[in-house]
This record gives C-alpha cells, structure tokens and sequence, in this order.
C-alpha cells in the first residue's frame, strides 16, 4: 500500500472549537479543516477504531495524511464516508457493497489554506497519481486529488503538484515510458477536474480575461490552470477552449469588451504574424504564452509574453491591471509557458 504523505505536526490547521457543528447524536462534529487522530474520528462518528481500521485497510475508504512521527490523521470527508457507510450497513447493506456505494458519493468540503505543497508531499503525489491513472484507476486518482485539496489551497495544488505531473506525463510520453492510451487518460482526468475547479470563474465585477488556444492547439489543461490563477486574483475568465480561429477570438474580445486577451500554443507554427493578430494587440492588452519560440512574435505584434509556470504568470498579470495595449513591442511577463505540459506532440 502506498505510503501517505508526510505532513509537519505543526502545519496542521486548527480551527476554533465554536466552528465545529453538532453531529445527529449531538457530539460536536469535527472542523472541516480539523485534522483527527482515529481515536476523535471513532469518538465523532459512533464507530470503533478497530472497524475504522479494518475499513480503511479492506475498502480504502479512508485517506488519512501522515505526521512526520508517521501518525495517521483523519479529515472531516473521512468523518464524512464513515457516517455514510456506517447508514448503509444499518440497513442491512453488505459491507463490501456498503463502501462501493459510500466511495462513489460526492462530497464537498472545505478547501485547505497551506499555501505550498512540501517537496516529499509532491513526490508522493506523483507517484500515487502515475500508479493510479498509469492502470486506468479514475477513483484512486480522485482520491489523491481529494487528500491534496482537503489540505493545501487550489493554487498550491495546481503550481507545486498538477502542473509538474503534467509535465512529467508529456516527457514519459515523449520518451515512450507511457502509452498515448495512458497520456490521454491522465489528460481527460485532469480537464474535468480542474474545469469543476474553474466553475464560476465568470462571475464578479473585476476585469475580464478572455482566454484562447491557437488554432490547431488541442492542449487546453494550463490555459484552465492559468484562468483558475487569474480568477483567484479577481479577474472574470472567458475561456474558448482549445484550436480557436483568431478571427473568433477578435471577435469575442471585441463582443464582451476583454481587458486581456490571452493565446497559448504548445509549438510556435501555430500562431504565425498574422493581420488580425496585429490588429488584436494594437486594440487591447493581449499576452501570448508557451514556447520560447513565441517570445519573438509577441515582440513584433506587439504583446505580452507570457513566461514562468501559468500560476506564478497569471500572478504577475494581475499586478498589472491595465487594459491598454503598448503598441511598442511586448512587456514581458517575468515569472515557462502557460500551455500545457502535457503537450509533447
């Protein structure tokens, strides 16, 4: 079984006990970012440890975190999973069936606040997410990304841990160390999370960012990573998704007004010095992002260039807010490229 990851005792969060609410029997249930020993875990939900154990060693259906004293520790979605399981059984429910049915329940929670991802967190991470999606195992991915979540803050998760798996996926692909089968699944796992992550990011009342593949860019998983960041920041995200015509992002930043256009492409053929992409950049603040390649084109049109991880770039667009273009050659961004790593072909 792999090992959880190794979390400081003293960077566990603690939330005020007046948070904490009542469960159906009236014990006060655990804060959402409240990290449990088993015993308070039995004590909040009614059932004793040793069943708690046997049901996290048979089902998998706890995902406890680990101290550096290598204790384990339980969130309130485990608090969650037992209380749910534990009413299956209640009604005669099996208790293999029980957890099949407890596993594939949705639940929210609280996000966590830790603002970085600890380098052996994110080896175990990777490792934990290769082995699931390397043997097609949506739910033991899901379940590392629900352990990551419940703990560190979205834009931790996605700059220290997703982005440099995704990247990893690219180069083993490249390499012939993962088949296109396997890079396609973890691209497709990956996209219907993090556009869950991204719903809503059109609502609010700051700037707008309208962001854009270049046509014939399929890759789209760092522009989402890139609007989620900016989000973050206030800004309100109009995403067109993967191989956009110029022509159509022209004009839908012309239709809604974009304070920022951005275009992504993994190879620098795919946005060539075309009129409409200089008429774009005279016209509004507009940023383009991915290879090294492309630096030389947005000097010329006369935008933005986009370096560093989509994260940390879309961090230093929103220090500058202004919606004007230069019209004097581009402003580069300082902070890789803001496509997707996984994009090696």
């Amino acid at each position: 079984m792999p090992l959880s990851p190794v979390v400081p005792q003293h960077d566990l969060p603690e939330g005020p006990a007046s948070s904490r609410v009542p469960d159906a029997d009236g014990r006060p249930g655990p804060d959402p970012v409240r990290w449990m020993k088993i015993g308070q875990l039995s004590f909040h939900t009614g059932v004793p440890s040793d069943t708690l154990r046997a049901w996290e060693r048979r089902y998998a259906l706890l995902h406890p975190r680990r101290t550096a004293g290598n204790q384990r520790l339980y969130s309130n979605l485990d608090a969650q999973r037992v209380r749910i399981m534990r009413g299956h059984i209640a009604f005669g429910t099996p208790a293999a069936l029980a957890a099949e049915r407890t596993l594939e329940v949705r639940m929210g929670t609280t996000l966590g606040t830790e603002q970085a991802v600890g380098p052996g967190e994110v080896l175990v991470a990777h490792r934990d997410l290769r082995e699931a999606l390397d043997a097609f195992d949506e739910t033991a991915g899901q379940r590392v990304l629900e352990r990551l979540f419940v703990a560190h803050s979205r834009l931790a998760v996605l700059r220290d841990v997703l982005l440099p798996y995704m990247a990893d996926v690219g180069r083993r692909w490249s390499d012939d160390r993962s088949t296109i089968a396997q890079e396609h699944f973890a691209s497709s796992f990956l996209e219907v999370r993090l556009m869950a992550v991204a719903r809503g990011w059109d609502r609010g009342s700051g700037p707008r960012a309208l962001l854009a593949c270049a046509p014939g860019e399929r890759h789209s998983l760092g522009l989402v990573c890139f609007g989620i960041a900016l989000h973050q920041q206030g800004w309100r995200i109009v995403n067109l998704g993967a191989d956009t015509p110029l022509e159509a992002v022209a004009g839908t930043a012309e239709q809604i007004d974009a304070d920022l256009v951005v275009l992504t492409a993994s190879l620098p053929d795919r946005l060539i010095d075309e009129p409409v992409l200089r008429d774009l950049a005279s016209t509004r603040r507009c940023a383009i992002g991915g290879s090294e390649e492309l630096r030389r084109l947005a000097e010329v049109v006369g935008a933005e260039f986009l370096a560093g991880d989509p994260v940390s770039a879309a961090l230093a667009v929103a220090e500058v807010r202004g919606g004007s273009p230069t019209g004097t050659g581009s402003t580069d961004v300082p902070v890789q490229d803001v496509y997707s790593p996984t994009d090696s072909s």
